[in-house]
């Protein structure tokens, strides 16, 4: 059995054994239990962006991380939103050119040991722009960032901001509260217990030894338009579960089409490959939903919990041309 065959396997395992019979519980709290985030990191999971050398897996295959994400969301969405996002930072501490960034960072959030989201949010077309100015050998952060995971369970934010001349730095922050860094909870329809909040930063200062990269604006608003093909794999996950809970399972070939297509999409083809998945996820949850009958009401049932996060995966993430891609699948047809 190859490393990453090994990695599957056990995903699978704490997906069905771990994850899923928790999954009711954690939809209600408040929070995602501390045990379903150490147990993946003792597992390796937190470095699944990582080189084996930092702690990574080392598995060599990003299908593999495509894997674990769908795997996993298939046995608790919240637990995989709090995780999947941790790998913003990995990834960012493993490529910055700044000194000493890479060995102060990667391997700390490699190992799980420090714990890490993203709040790209702030920057994106249509925000106010989280701003930052450079002061005495600091970074000094403005604004709102509206969309931040994790919070009370994680160490550090992977925070962009822009400047006067229109360049994007990226940052890490620590994700504490404090008189200049304010933190307010949203009231989520599902996956409540990832804590996501929105982030008010006002005059708060970083050091300036925390900053990963610079970019022009306009290249990171390109190479983001199409959005993340990794967060279809969520979807992936709540349709994976629905099948799994459906006999005869009606959407198998098509659950395997739309993997293949996610994870070979090029830029311009990922807003109509999460469509797909996003589409996907919520005509098997419906499925599912009247196949279990008037029960299925009730909060105790994974049928009703499992509509609401393929609702929420529907716009979580989501971008204009997604939106259209979306909007086009969910016309009503002509007759």
């Amino acid at each position: 059995m190859s490393r990453a065959e090994e990695v599957l396997t056990r995903a699978e395992q704490i997906a069905d054994e771990v994850l899923f019979p928790a999954a009711l519980a954690v939809d209600r709290a408040d929070r995602v239990p501390e045990s379903h985030l150490d147990l993946l990191a003792r597992e390796g999971f937190y470095g699944v962006a990582a080189p084996e050398h930092a702690g990574g897996l080392g598995t060599g295959d990003m299908g593999t991380a495509s894997a674990l994400v769908e795997v996993l969301a298939s046995g608790c969405l919240a637990t995989t939103f709090v995780w999947i996002q941790h790998h913003g930072p990995v990834i960012a501490s493993t490529y910055s050119d700044r000194p000493g960034v890479t060995q102060r960072w990667l391997e700390p959030l490699a190992r799980g040991e420090r714990r890490g989201g993203i709040g790209l949010a702030g920057v994106r077309p249509g925000a106010t722009r989280l701003r930052v100015r450079e002061v005495d050998g600091a970074y000094i952060l403005d604004g709102e960032v509206p969309w931040v995971t994790g919070w009370d369970m994680i160490d550090t934010v992977h925070v962009a901001a822009v400047d006067d001349d229109d360049v994007l730095h990226f940052l890490l922050v620590d994700a504490v509260e404090g008189p200049t860094l304010h933190a307010r909870r949203l009231d989520l329809i599902a996956v409540h217990a990832s804590r996501t909040v929105n982030l008010t930063f006002a005059d708060h200062p970083v050091p300036a030894d925390r900053l990963t990269g610079t970019q022009p604006y306009g290249d990171w608003a390109k190479n983001e338009a199409s959005g993340s093909a990794l967060n279809g794999l969520l979807a992936l996950g709540v349709a994976r579960r629905c099948c799994r809970m459906l006999d005869p399972d009606p959407f198998e070939s098509e659950l395997v089409a739309c993997r293949e297509a996610l994870l070979t999409a090029d830029a311009p083809d990922v807003p109509a490959a999460r469509a797909a998945a996003s589409d996907l996820a919520l005509r098997a949850s419906a499925r599912l939903m009247v196949h279990t009958g008037s029960r299925s009401v009730l909060r105790d049932d994974h049928a009703q919990r499992l509509v609401r996060e393929a609702a929420f995966l529907l716009v979580f993430g989501t971008r204009p041309a997604i939106r259209e891609a979306l909007l086009g699948r969910l016309a009503p047809r002509p007759a």
